[in-house]
């Protein structure tokens, strides 16, 4: 923060705010520092500044204990860490790591330390930064993750207020909802100065090749109605979602119509009577592209006008549909959808927090659009289900698929939301047989039986929440995720108040830590144990089994999307999968390795004989695992760049799989058949080394990165 800043807008708004809490209106507060109103309200607005006499009269004037402490924060100078804002609510904890990493720096700078001493030194700096930064981020996101027509969007809306009611008929979600199949792309919901929407479109060639899957799918259609050449799994499988398919088909005027025709309702299909008209897929592609008009719909923002005569919300809620739905002329295919509105999402929360509705999982939820919040230690992934069939096989693969590629503190990055419809919670049966007599006994039943299916993957202490939109309380779910964003603050301000008291610790022992023969020996323990394990086990799976798992299980429409993608499709992505595949590797290679470390620490540092060398070894630990955080980071890099470089450039792999397509039952086999044959032998051994090479030189560096803190 600068100081220009400081002294202007950051401190003026402060002053307000400051004014506020104490019951003063600026009139009052003026008249007691003897200034005009006018003059005061220039400040407050950042538009004059203020000397130190002036700033210190107006402290005084408010006369609050937070006024007072303004000074002293004002006073304070940031050397190392990041500076909170002023009315940052952890500016006191921040500050306590601000001063241990400054004694830090001042050590470092003197001629006494020892080389190993002052690598420590630079590890707990490191440690210090990373745990500030996420203390001092404030910005969390919570993503609502789960099968297609599970109750996600309404649930949501129920929760932050966002309905529409119209006389006594049911309240209705802003953001539009069914039975399924319904939003067009992922939705994000914020707080802004006003009510409104902006759009983030997709690229020009994502929406060819959607209107491509278009094409194809009315093409084919048309042919199987005709033929029986044409296999049942190609013809019904839709390589295009409806949502994306029926915005299309708005966007385009190709509409699917049902007339009365001498007492009969028949259906017509525009889009295939126009397809019927053309000799090839490519000569609908370009027609279906000439009737959406791209060059128009170039609009990416909307806000609300009262002139429109609508209540706000009917507003959002009615333009919401319009935009998803491809019914607005201006807006194009969107890519995310924004939506703004000016109020608190999450009531009794100081955080400012971003709902993201994602699009709904079908088929398969081994998608990067999901499991990317499972990395992010600021985003709470929300993992909703059906109640009967909690915790649901999406979210139980999500999970596993994290804990196999080595994602650590899962109870804090995800709970699991059961969305009961009325009735299923008093439908719930104990041991006995006998049926709950209140729906709060079905939950906690219920409840105990998620717990009991999540323990396999060491996971029984996942959040279990449950929320019917019909008859429960909107705050029952608020106060849930708001208090697993409380357990994520919590730890994250833990672990900076231990890593700020381990360097107070350092600093205190700091002459008998060079030199004390007990913390040689626990050094001399871990040193021997990273001797005997430099070596890195070999790997003992292949990088693509993710890949050929998930082809395994995918629609044939949905490999032939990917395909024409070049292997880039959300709902297939090869990338992704290679890059989980080789993270896969790594962690169960080394896995067992961090473990044994973690193992023979514990043993040293529960031991009483070791009591002064438990900040050396907690040190250790620490770095070790974050050192391991690394190796799987850049494994997956590995496996995503592997692809870049060499699958997705073999051009002649994707138009053979390609080639494939329209040649009758079995072409998800047949893909995965070549696809499997791309890792022929002699390319899987050139990769299997590349991993190995790799996975070797940074367990390597890191052994040496945490032996390096053990030297005499």
């Amino acid at each position: 923060m600068s100081t220009q800043t400081l002294t202007s807008m950051a401190l003026g708004h402060h002053l307000a705010r400051l004014r506020d809490q104490a019951g003063l209106k600026q009139a009052e507060l003026a008249k007691k520092v003897t200034w005009s109103p006018a003059v005061l309200s220039r400040v407050e607005s950042g538009e004059r500044d203020v000397s130190s006499e002036e700033l210190e009269e107006v402290l005084q004037a408010i006369g609050s204990e937070e006024a007072l402490k303004l000074r002293e924060r004002i006073q304070r100078q940031w050397q190392v860490l990041p500076q909170p804002s002023l009315d940052h609510p952890e500016q006191e904890r921040l500050w306590e790591a601000e001063l241990a990493a400054q004694q830090l720096r001042a050590l470092s700078a003197s001629d006494d330390v020892s080389g190993s001493f002052q690598r420590r030194l630079d590890e707990y700096q490191e440690e210090l930064h990373h745990l500030a930064s996420l203390v001092l981020k404030r910005e969390h996101t919570v993503a609502f993750i789960g099968s297609i027509g599970i109750g996600k969007s309404t649930a949501i809306c129920r929760m932050t207020g966002l309905e529409v009611r119209e006389d006594d008929s049911l309240a209705q979600p802003v953001l539009e909802a069914g039975a399924g199949g319904i939003t067009v792309c992922e939705v994000h919901l914020q707080t802004g100065p006003q009510y409104g929407i902006t759009v983030e479109p997709c690229s020009d060639e994502e929406i060819r090749q959607h209107v491509a899957d278009f094409a194809d799918h009315i093409s084919r259609a048309s042919t199987a109605a005709a033929s029986d050449d044409v296999d049942a799994t190609e013809a019904d499988g839709q390589g295009i979602s409806r949502e994306i398919e029926r915005a299309i088909r708005n966007m385009s005027g190709l509409r699917l119509r049902r007339e009365k025709i001498e007492g009969k309702t028949v259906r017509r299909d525009d889009a295939k009577e126009m397809a019927q008209r053309f000799e090839s897929t490519r000569e609908v592609v370009v027609e279906v592209l000439s009737r959406m008009e791209l060059h128009r719909r170039d609009t990416r923002n909307i806000w609300y006008d009262p002139s429109t005569g609508k209540a706000p919300l009917a507003w959002l809620k009615d333009t919401f549909e319009s935009i998803n739905n491809g019914r607005l002329a201006e807006f194009t295919l969107p890519k995310r959808i924004e939506v703004v509105v000016p109020m608190k999402l999450l009531e009794g929360s100081d955080l400012t927090t971003r709902l993201i509705d994602t699009k709904g999982i079908d088929r398969t939820a081994a998608r990067a659009d999901l499991e990317v919040h499972l990395h992010d230690p600021h985003t709470l992934a929300v993992l909703c289900s059906s109640f009967n069939n909690a915790p649901g096989a999406e979210a139980r693969l999500l999970l596993s698929r994290a804990r196999e590629a080595g994602i650590r503190n899962l109870a804090l990055k995800a709970a699991v939301v059961a969305l009961p419809r009325p009735e299923e919670a008093l439908a719930v049966k104990d041991d006995g047989g006998e049926r709950v007599e209140s729906v709060e006994e079905g939950y906690e039943l219920k409840g105990d039986q998620v717990a009991t299916a999540l323990e396999p993957l060491g996971l029984g202490d996942l959040p279990i929440g449950f929320f019917n939109a019909r008859e429960d309380a909107p705050s029952s779910l608020q106060d849930f995720v708001v208090k697993q964003l409380e357990r994520v603050r919590a730890e994250f301000a833990q672990r900076l108040d231990q890593a700020t008291e381990n360097v107070h610790e350092v600093m205190r022992n700091r002459e008998r830590e060079q030199t004390q023969a007990v913390i040689r020996d626990a050094a001399a323990q871990l040193k021997n144990w990273l001797a005997q394990n430099a070596a890195c086990p070999p790997i003992r799976q292949q990088l693509q089994t993710s890949l050929m798992t998930e082809l395994a299980k995918a629609h044939a429409s949905t490999i032939h999307a990917a395909v024409r993608r070049g292997g880039d499709w959300p709902n297939l992505n090869y990338s992704h999968e290679l890059g989980h595949g080789a993270r896969v590797l790594a962690a169960s290679s080394l896995g067992r390795s961090l473990e044994a470390f973690k193992a023979v620490a514990e043993n040293i540092r529960t031991n009483p004989d070791y009591a002064i060398a438990v900040s050396l070894v907690s040190q250790a630990e620490k770095v070790m695992l974050s050192a391991f955080d690394g190796v799987l980071a850049k494994m997956r890099l590995l496996g995503e760049t592997l692809f870049e470089e060499e699958m997705r450039r073999d051009a002649t792999f994707w138009r053979n799989c390609e080639g494939e397509w329209g040649k009758g039952g079995g072409y998800r086999d047949r893909v995965v058949t070549r696809s499997r044959q791309w890792f022929d032998d002699e390319r899987k051994d050139e990769l299997n080394k590349a991993i190995q090479n790799l996975l070797s030189s940074e367990w390597a560096d890191s052994v040496s990165r945490v032996s390096a803190l053990l030297e005499e």
